[in-house]
């Protein structure tokens, strides 16, 4: 995977999300986010429990939670102070890997569970990432991103490194990587659009699928 944007943008999105680990905790261990739990766990196939990558599992919300319904959840994150909280709230397996350099076993999850995470991956370097989800996903097995909509803006927003897509731009990124659509839909349920700043996507590798 190419290293391109190493180290400015990874030290320093990681290092804000070090110092501020457990106020992140605080303010965001209550927030419900089971409606994209669920679109990931209803597209999978076949029959549960499943095995499920938290990618960008911060201190481990989602892993408590889809190890309360009884699936195999591994969590994965770039900040050392999010693993080790991770680890210790969810009881879940955690790997420290900064997104840019992923190291995955293939063919090895149901579903990888992107929760806010993905903004954080430059533009560049975005189709190496989506091949490396590819790749760790079984044949057939389920892509859900939930990421900050935008009008295709990227740079830093204080400390930390984001690229906010618009609907075309994000589809014309996980498609090319081999990807299928699913649904989308945007977030919080409920709203008029412009109270909805997150858009969900929820993608498939097809059975026989290989990287591109």
């Amino acid at each position: 995977m190419p290293h391109r944007s190493l180290p400015p943008i990874s030290e320093r999105t990681l290092g804000h999300y070090d110092r501020h680990a457990q106020a992140f905790w605080e303010g965001t261990r209550d927030h419900d986010v089971s409606q994209n739990r669920d679109a990931l766990l209803r597209h999978i196939r076949g029959e549960p429990p499943f095995t499920v990558l938290d990618f960008g599992c911060g201190p481990g919300r989602d892993l408590i939670a889809f190890r309360a319904l009884g699936h195999h959840a591994i969590g994965l994150d770039g900040s050392a102070q999010f693993c080790a909280m991770a680890r210790a709230h969810s009881g879940c397996e955690v790997w420290q890997q900064d997104f840019l350099r992923l190291e995955l076993p293939p063919e090895h999850f149901d579903g990888v569970f992107a929760n806010a995470s993905l903004f954080h991956v430059p533009s560049a370097d975005l189709p190496a990432v989506l091949q490396a989800l590819f790749a760790t996903l079984k044949p057939g097995g389920v892509l859900f991103a939930s990421n900050p909509r935008g009008n295709d803006e990227e740079g830093w927003q204080g400390e930390r490194y984001g690229a906010f897509h618009t609907l075309d731009s994000w589809r014309a990124y996980v498609s090319a990587a081999g990807f299928e659509e699913l649904e989308h839909y945007y977030r919080p349920a409920g709203q008029p659009r412009h109270l909805q700043p997150w858009l969900a996507t929820v993608w498939r590798r097809p059975e026989g699928g290989v990287s591109k």
